[in-house]
């Protein structure tokens, strides 16, 4: 597991070298918050414009040099919230742009804390607790409960 949590980190730390932006939300965001919790993809909200879109591509192929990489467009964000990318190396990257109307990029309350020298943009427990109190799924409850203390 800590081989994968290492792979997240080189994804954030290139996100950071093409400047991307985003904010990690989901369960790697709950680790680097305290919580000790398994997780086996990395939860990404990103800013939707096409450059942007652009810095993420470039970002994914210079780790993964994945020709599938040039199918995550700005008009396949424009089409679908959330799309998922399957890495070569086994895990999973869900990138999302919104979530229904509730929220966009623009609605996150986020900071930047560095990890190991990688400044991460991550979204606040306050933020998170947002976007996670009112799921349907029972990790996402457990997560909440832990945000809320």
């Amino acid at each position: 597991m800590e081989d994968q949590f290492n792979a997240f980190l080189k994804v954030l730390n290139s996100f950071d070298k093409h400047r991307v932006k985003y904010v990690l939300i989901g369960g790697v965001a709950m680790i680097l918050h305290g919580m000790e919790k398994l997780t086996r993809d990395i939860d990404i909200f990103i800013k939707m414009n096409h450059e942007n879109v652009a810095r993420l591509r470039e970002a994914l192929f210079s780790i993964f040099k994945d020709d599938y990489v040039g199918e995550i467009t700005f008009e396949e964000f424009d089409k679908y919230p959330v799309i998922r990318y399957g890495t070569p190396d086994g895990f999973h990257i869900d990138f999302l742009v919104r979530i229904g109307e509730l929220f966009s990029f623009e609605d996150l309350e986020y900071e930047i804390i560095e990890y190991q020298g990688i400044k991460i943009n991550i979204a606040t427990p306050e933020m998170l607790f947002k976007l996670k109190k009112n799921t349907i799924r029972e990790r996402d409850k457990i997560d909440a409960i832990f945000l809320k203390e």
